[in-house]
C-alpha cells in the first residue's frame, strides 16, 4: 500500500457516542464545565444522553483538543500524573531521526520511560511466535475506567508508525489487558488485526521484518502531521475484504522464506484448496503471485534504506543468494536492484 492509500479524513458521522463521556471524564473530575467543552467541539449538549447520535472525526478531535487545553495534559486527565502538552511532539521529532521503524519504536520507548511513570512501553519478542510485541500498557486504570487513554495510545502509535513509513503497518494483533468492553464494536473499526482481550499487557504485534522499513517522512511533513492531531489519529484504517487480502494478512505473519503453502492457508481460512485456488483466480491472482508481490513490495521498501546492502535486502526478502534476488527483482521491475535504487533516489 502506498502513502496516498493511508487513511483519509471522513466527514461522515461514524464514531460511537460513547466517546463523548469517556473523553470528558478526566476534565470533569478537575472541575471543567461540560457544556463549554462540548460547545468548543460543536457537539450539542443533549447528545450526552442520546447514544444513537454518532460523532464525526472532527467533532471528537475538537473535543479532545478542548480537553487538552483545559487539563494542560496530553493524557486528558485520565492518569494519576500529568503529561504536559508537547511531549508527544518532542518524542516524534526525536524519533524521526531514526532510520527505520524499529529504531523509531525503540526511541519512543526510551523517551516515554524517561518522562512518564505511567507507561510500560517497549519492544519484545512475542513468546514462541515469530512476531514481536510492542507494549503500550498503562500501569493505572483507576483514572480511566472507559479505557479511552489506553485506546488512544494504541491508536496513536499504530497510526504514527504507518504514517512514518508511508504504508499501513500489517498489525497481526492488538492486545488489551481487560475484558471485552461494551463498546467493543467500535474496536473492529479502529484497530487492524486480531483483537485479543484479557491479556497480560496492552500493545500490538507484527512480524519483525517490518521493523526494517525506512522512515520516509521529513520535518515539514511531521509539522503538518502534528498540526492535524488528533484528527489524523482518529481516521479509520483502509480495509479490503477481498480473499487475496485475507491471504496476504495471513502470509505477513511469517518469514518470507517460510510462508505457508496452499494447503496450510486453506486449513487456516476454512476453505478447501480447490475453492481457494478458484476464488483467487476469479480475483486475478494466485498464492504464488501474492507471495511474489509481498517479496517485491518489501524489497522495494528496503532498497530505500541506503544503509542496507543488496545482500542484506536479499536475505530479508527470503532469498538464499543475492544472485537469485537480483534475477527476481529484474523480472519484477525490468531493472537491477542497484539501478532501481539509484533511479528511486533521484526521483
Amino acid at each position: 500500500m502506498s502513502a496516498h492509500e493511508l487513511p483519509r479524513p471522513s466527514h461522515k458521522a461514524h464514531i460511537a457516542n460513547h466517546f463523548i463521556n469517556a473523553c470528558l471524564s478526566g476534565a470533569l473530575r478537575r472541575g471543567a464545565c461540560r457544556d463549554t467543552l462540548l460547545h468548543e467541539a460543536s457537539i450539542p449538549v443533549d447528545w450526552v444522553n442520546r447514544p444513537e447520535m454518532l460523532l464525526t472525526e472532527q467533532q471528537l478531535s475538537d473535543l479532545i483538543r478542548a480537553v487538552w487545553r483545559f487539563t494542560h495534559c496530553e493524557f486528558m486527565g485520565l492518569s494519576p500524573s500529568i503529561c504536559r502538552r508537547g511531549v508527544f511532539a518532542l518524542m516524534a521529532e526525536l524519533a524521526c531521526g531514526a532510520k527505520t521503524l524499529g529504531g523509531m519504536l525503540r526511541q519512543s520507548a526510551r523517551f516515554y520511560r524517561a518522562v512518564s511513570d505511567d507507561l510500560d512501553i517497549g519492544l519484545d519478542p512475542e513468546g514462541d511466535t515469530p512476531l514481536v510485541f510492542y507494549s503500550l500498557h498503562l500501569k493505572h486504570d483507576g483514572e480511566d475506567p472507559d479505557h479511552l487513554l489506553q485506546e488512544f495510545m494504541l491508536l496513536m502509535w499504530q497510526r504514527f508508525a504507518s504514517w512514518l513509513v508511508g504504508q499501513q503497518i500489517p498489525v497481526a494483533s492488538t492486545s488489551f489487558a481487560y475484558s471485552t468492553p461494551g463498546h467493543a464494536k467500535a474496536y473492529r473499526a479502529m484497530f487492524l488485526g486480531e483483537l485479543l482481550y484479557k491479556q497480560d499487557r496492552c500493545g500490538f504485534s507484527m512480524h519483525p521484518r517490518f521493523l526494517q522499513l525506512p522512515i520516509v517522512r521529513n520535518a515539514s511533513e511531521l509539522d503538518s502531521f502534528l498540526q492535524d492531531c488528533p484528527a489524523v489519529i482518529l481516521r479509520r484504517p483502509v480495509r479490503d475484504s477481498s480473499l487475496q487480502t485475507r491471504v496476504k494478512v495471513l502470509l505477513q505473519r511469517h518469514d518470507l522464506d517460510s510462508m505457508p503453502d496452499l494447503e496450510d492457508i486453506s486449513r487456516h481460512l476454512l476453505i478447501t484448496p480447490r475453492t481457494l485456488r478458484r476464488r483467487l483466480q476469479d480475483e486475478g491472482t494466485s498464492i504464488r503471485m501474492i507471495k511474489e508481490s509481498l517479496r517485491q513490495d518489501f524489497a522495494m521498501k528496503l532498497l530505500n534504506n541506503e544503509h542496507l546492502s543488496i545482500q542484506e535486502v536479499a536475505e530479508q526478502t527470503g532469498f538464499a543468494e543475492p544472485a537469485a534476488f537480483c534475477r527476481a527483482f529484474k523480472r519484477w521491475t525490468g531493472q537491477s536492484p542497484m539501478r532501481w535504487r539509484r533511479t528511486s533516489a533521484v526521483q
